[in-house]
């Protein structure tokens, strides 16, 4: 899950989604997955705020969209 990076460095899945997409708000984020996407957290925290503490369930889901180059387009989609 990870791949090779400046000075053959990895780097996993999460930090490229943090890179990405980590300023969208978790209130984004819950208008694609459902209101129990980082349960517990309050809508108004960013991505790159909760991602390492995010349960499976709300990680698979990113971690899914961003492999198969979906998120973006989903994440543009709800902030409009």
């Amino acid at each position: 899950m990870s791949k090779a990076g400046l000075d053959n460095r990895h780097r996993n899945k999460d930090g490229e989604i943090s890179h990405k997409h980590g300023n969208t708000l978790i209130r984004t984020l819950r208008k694609i997955y459902g209101p129990g996407f980082a349960a517990g957290y309050p809508e108004t925290e960013k991505l790159s705020e909760v991602l390492l503490q995010l349960n499976e369930t709300s990680l698979s889901q990113l971690r899914r969209d961003h492999e198969t180059g979906h998120l973006e387009h989903k994440i543009a989609n709800a902030s409009k």
